[in-house]
């Protein structure tokens, strides 16, 4: 097949992207314990860099040190130390021609460690559906989080500016904000988890009102010309078959506000992002952003196949598309496509199973010797 779309370039703000491959965010546990990037990221993210992806997004970030952290050895960027030892991992993949994007991420309720308080807070007292991933360090049910006050929002509002601001000093080349998969700014989005009745809770306008904010507060300290992009999901790390209450007049709502916004892109992930996301008959969730906003589009969700991948470029329901698991298996994915080379499935028995005895970070730190 000629894939003429996935190999065409597309020109983000100040960065021209050769390609329209783009590695997917994938929480890792593999930092220091004190939030500090470390040689093993640096190593991780340079090979996707070297395989021929055009960007690459990072794990999620938590963004201050007070409710933000989500995961034992996640890394943060609450401080300037943090900022430094993201340095070397940014220029790693940068010197390797590809463009790094920071995804900026308060678990808010759906936290399941943090080394900063053991409590957690969300837009309301209401626990997260689900259990805590054991994968990744979690046990039983979520805690029950403090429902959020207007000083707590003021600084997750604040945090999320701040942690920008030393992403782009660490030298990344835009920031994506996390508002997908049940944390923080998705659960003020939810209306089964947001109970507010001020000017944050109640109607869908007013549940997207900090998600707004956030993306107006952060434009303004980055200026015009840095990237800024977000994350969309309707579906839950803790409630993966959630679905907004008003399909697709919601999603008009939603992407239609967004639209309206200082963005640069919108990236959405689904179950799988070429299939219907509203019922039989109904848009995927890309295609009802792209239309709805008029923004550039990054879809997700079982797009490794690059038959499927050109396809749904073609039809012009994306305009980019981030790759996951399909990424692991092949980290020179884009070189391989290229060439015409056969890709290699994703195998998590294979991958990831034998390293299970093997605790915390110390499991990813193994994936990438």
């Amino acid at each position: 097949m000629n894939y003429h779309h996935l190999f065409s370039d597309l020109k983000i703000k100040h960065r021209t992207l050769d390609n329209r491959f783009v590695v997917a965010p994938m929480t890792r546990i593999s930092g220091e314990d004190d939030g500090r990037a470390n040689i093993t990221m640096q190593k991780y993210y340079e090979r996707f860099a070297k395989g021929g992806f055009s960007a690459i997004i990072s794990e999620g970030i938590y963004t201050d040190d007070r409710f933000s952290q989500g995961y034992k050895n996640q890394p943060g960027l609450a401080n300037g130390s943090h900022t430094e030892s993201w340095k070397p991992v940014v220029d790693a993949v940068k010197d390797n021609g590809a463009a790094f994007i920071a995804q900026l991420m308060h678990a808010g309720g759906q936290s399941q460690y943090n080394a900063y308080t053991d409590e957690t807070a969300a837009p309301s007292a209401v626990a997260p559906k689900g259990e805590q991933l054991e994968f990744y360090g979690g046990k039983g049910p979520f805690q029950t989080p403090k429902a959020m006050d207007s000083q707590d929002i003021e600084h997750a509002k604040y945090s999320f500016v701040q942690s920008a601001i030393r992403a782009k000093k660490s030298g990344f080349d835009g920031v994506e904000l996390h508002g997908a998969n049940g944390y923080l700014l998705d659960q003020f989005l939810t209306d089964y988890l947001n109970n507010r009745d001020d000017e944050y809770g109640g109607s869908l306008d007013h549940r997207l009102r900090i998600i707004l904010q956030v993306i107006e507060d952060v434009r303004e300290a980055l200026g015009e010309d840095y990237i800024v992009g977000i994350r969309l999901s309707q579906a839950k790390v803790a409630d993966g078959e959630h679905k907004w209450s008003g399909g697709e007049k919601d999603a008009e709502e939603i992407f239609t506000a967004l639209g309206s916004t200082s963005l640069d892109y919108i990236h959405v992930t689904d179950a799988d992002g070429a299939a219907p996301s509203f019922g039989e008959g109904t848009r995927t969730l890309a295609a009802a952003a792209k239309e709805f906003s008029r923004l550039p589009v990054i879809a997700n969700g079982k797009l490794g196949d690059p038959d499927k991948a050109e396809q749904l470029l073609k039809q012009q329901h994306t305009d980019l598309v981030s790759l996951g698991t399909s990424a692991l298996a092949n980290p020179d994915l884009p070189n391989k496509v290229k060439s015409g080379m056969e890709l290699e499935p994703f195998d998590f028995q294979k991958t990831l199973l034998p390293l299970a005895h093997i605790k915390d970070h110390e499991i990813n730190k193994e994936l990438v010797k």
